[in-house]
């Protein structure tokens, strides 16, 4: 069995990127985390360790700055698709993000960016359907007091 192979695309900017610097620490049916190094150099991030629920369409991060503390975590909504090769997974940003800190706050990010990519053609209705869907949903799990279920498979691993 070859090893899995992961991708971002991102709508905007128009990219695909290969995450072979990301480290796979689980992998499960539904589950993958990783540990990975910020693509680019940054001041507030060094990197983080994320979980990709594949079922739920979402990808928990916790980012750490260059002291190794938390910064904040990190919520895409994503889409998964099947890449051109065996063991490739494509995961599509579907724009939407939400940062929760650990004051509590809780900020959603890029909403203008979805309508951006709807009004050019760039993303489908279903997806932005599916991503506000799914927003609503990790929101609930959030607002409910339930995102430690989501934060636990992260928390395995130090970075």
């Amino acid at each position: 069995m070859s090893e899995l192979s992961l991708y971002r695309k991102r709508f905007i900017p128009n990219e695909l990127v290969h995450l072979k610097d990301d480290i796979i620490l689980l992998q499960e049916a539904n589950l993958i985390v990783t540990k990975w190094k910020a693509l680019r150099p940054r001041k507030d991030i060094v990197g983080g360790i994320s979980a990709y629920f594949l079922d739920l369409g979402i990808k928990v991060s916790k980012v750490f700055n260059k002291e190794y503390q938390l910064v904040y975590w990190y919520c895409d909504i994503v889409q998964m698709k099947e890449g051109p090769n065996p063991d490739t997974l494509i995961f599509e940003d579907l724009l939407v993000d939400v940062v929760l800190r650990e004051d509590g706050s809780v900020k959603i990010l890029d909403l203008d960016e979805l309508a951006q990519a709807l009004e050019l053609h760039l993303i489908t209705e279903q997806e932005v359907a599916k991503a506000l869907r799914t927003l609503d949903h990790l929101l609930n799990i959030i607002y409910q007091g339930q995102f430690d279920a989501l934060m636990e498979p992260v928390n395995r691993f130090l970075f």
